[in-house]
């Protein structure tokens, strides 16, 4: 007696007018990058994605210097250093203040000023949030800020 063991892939039973009108689903997702940045009013109308993320970076760069400009920063000795404040903004375009990298010197002559970069970062207008796959999503930012104060 013979016995015929014959093996097939599950592929060879599925009929072929079914994959036909199935359509490759793109399930890998970069999670390190947007379609679309977050965004200001002013930025809305530029369409090149390089274009648009810079107008955001140096429009909150900006936003953030005016604010801080209108505190009288004051400091024992002259201070020129860059600050990292790292924002999270969310899905409805609410900015948050993550954290503030300062180095020991700025929190030894200007302690207060975590907290002022707190408010001056709440008092930026509304911001359109970053887009993946046509949906708003978080992102994270790093911006560095370089604080000069003479005596």
């Amino acid at each position: 007696m013979f016995v015929i063991l014959i093996l097939y892939s599950c592929d060879k039973f599925t009929s072929s007018s079914k994959n036909k009108n199935l359509k490759g689903l793109d399930t890998v997702v970069d999670f390190t990058s947007v379609d679309f940045s977050p965004s200001f009013k002013v930025c809305d109308s530029i369409i090149n994605k390089t274009k648009k993320s810079d107008c955001f970076r140096n429009t909150i760069h900006q936003k953030i210097g005016e604010e801080l400009q209108k505190h009288s920063l004051t400091a024992t000795g002259s201070i020129d250093e860059t600050v990292f404040v790292n924002l999270l903004i969310n899905s409805k375009g609410e900015i948050i203040l993550e954290e503030t990298l300062l180095s020991k010197n700025i929190q030894v002559q200007v302690p207060k000023l975590d907290s002022i970069l707190n408010v001056c970062i709440k008092k930026i207008p509304v911001i359109y949030p970053a887009i993946k796959r046509g949906i708003p999503v978080t992102t994270k930012y790093s911006l560095p800020i370089r604080i000069q104060l003479k005596e």
